[in-house]
Order: C-alpha cells, then structure tokens, then sequence
C-alpha cells in the first residue's frame, strides 16, 4: 500500500501557521511533490528531524523516522508521524539488509558533510528495486542569493562571496550540486536516478532568503516558548500568506530553479 494522495491540502497554510514563512512556503511547495508519488510500504524517513513534513505531507503515518538528534526524535514521536521514531545515524542504520521498499529524506541530505557512506548504506537497507526520493538545494542556489548579485552588480564580489559564504554557513549546506555530481554519487552507491526536476525559481529564493532576516521574531519565540508563531489565526498570517501565495502557485518545474527533486531507484 502506498503513500500518494489525491487529496490537495492547503499545505501554505498548514506550514506557515506552524513555521517561519520562508520555511514553510518551501515545505509547502514540496509537499505537494510528494501526492502523485507511490511509495510502497514499508517507508523510512531519513533525517525525519520533528516530524512535522512527515506529519503534513502524508495521509497517514510512515513505517520508521531516523534521526541522530534526541530533541527531534522526541518531537516526532509526539506528533504520531511515524509507527516508530529511532534515534540514529545515517551511517549505521539499525535496520537489516533490504529492510524498506521506499526511503525518503526531505531536505537533509545537503546537511551531511560525508554524504556518500550514508547513500551506501541507505542502498544497504532499501530492497531491490525500491525508491529513495529525496531534495536538495542545487548549484543555482549560491549564485541566485538576491543580495549577493546586489553585491556582484556594484562590482563588490569579495563582499559577494564573502555573503554566500555566510548564508551557506546559517543554511548548514556542505552540498549546494549539480545533477550530474548527483548521479555519480548516486550510480557509485548502487542507485540510478529515474526522474529529477528542478523547482523554486531565483524570486521564491528571494523570499526564502530575505524571510531569514524578517523571520527573526519567530526565532525569539521559539527560543522563549518554544514555538515558532504565536498567533497561528488567519487574521495574523494574512500577509505573510499573501506574499508566499505566488511561491506556492509557481508551476512545479522551473527550468532555472535552485532546488532539485529527486526519484532513484535502488539497482535489482
């Protein structure tokens, strides 16, 4: 049994009434990726984190949610997201060869500094012919930053690269790739990428990254009562939801899009 859906969630709304905006406008975006794809049973979250995507994209709980952080594994389990949350490495799974028929890890990937172990050992632990589907931001990312361009136009690139450099530091990337760095790593692990589409064009980057600096209040609250809107009514996010509409309208496949969508399959 699978875990698509036809059913159209406002996923805008049930992210940003939870999330900082420019979180959950890119949340939202890929969440509607994941209801036209079937993913067989039994399914593991790789870096699940709080299980709140899990909890929003999917109709229903998914098999197992991995991740190495206590506070998130405890997070997750709260939410139901999952039949059972583990606390792990992506390294070392604790799980037998050939355990899941679907894996999927929204977002993570570019967060691991030595990547190619954990893509081995998710091939270990997928079956034959099953699908790992994941994102990451893409070689566009860096490059499209609004205020870095700004820099690059006033003929300021130190301050440019200078700028990249520390965005990429507060995004926690080590991966910012192209798709064919993508399909090396992914054929050297045992995998053969089966569809890839490139999504959230330069101005939804614009929103992410300027959402950083003005979602600053959310950070406040989140560090004082541990969530990060206060007020989650209609009447409070009217803005916010106004701006991000156009993200979240945008058509799914941008040909300059600075994220990348991805569907593998493990070799037979």
């Amino acid at each position: 049994m699978g875990y698509s859906s036809s059913i159209e969630k406002d996923f805008l709304w049930l992210n940003i009434r939870e999330l900082p905006y420019f979180r959950g406008v890119l949340r939202a975006v890929e969440a509607r990726f994941y209801q036209t794809i079937e993913l067989a049973e039994p399914v593991l979250d790789l870096g699940c984190g709080d299980g709140h995507f899990a909890s929003i994209a999917f109709e229903k709980p998914l098999t197992v949610g991995l991740d190495p952080w206590w506070q998130p594994v405890k997070e997750a389990a709260n939410r139901h997201a999952y039949r059972l949350t583990l606390r792990g490495s992506g390294v070392q799974m604790p799980f037998d060869d050939e355990t899941f028929a679907s894996v999927v890890s929204n977002s993570v990937l570019e967060h691991i500094p030595d990547l190619q172990p954990v893509l081995e050992e998710t091939a270990r632990v997928l079956k034959p012919g099953g699908v790992f589907v994941f994102c990451v931001p893409n070689h566009r990312f860096l490059e499209t930053l609004s205020i870095a361009r700004f820099f690059d136009r006033l003929g300021l690139h130190g301050l440019a690269k200078q700028y990249r450099a520390f965005f990429n530091r507060i995004s926690r990337h080590y991966h910012c790739d192209d798709f064919f760095t993508w399909k090396n790593r992914l054929e050297t692990a045992g995998f053969e990428v089966i569809r890839q589409w490139d999504y959230f064009s330069p101005r939804a980057l614009s929103v992410l990254e300027w959402g950083h600096y003005f979602g600053l209040p959310s950070l406040v609250s989140r560090w004082l009562f541990k969530r990060w809107i206060l007020v989650s009514q209609p009447w409070n996010l009217a803005i916010t939801q106004r701006v991000c509409q156009s993200v979240y309208q945008e058509p799914p496949e941008q040909e300059t899009g600075v994220y990348s969508f991805y569907i593998a399959q493990k070799r037979l």
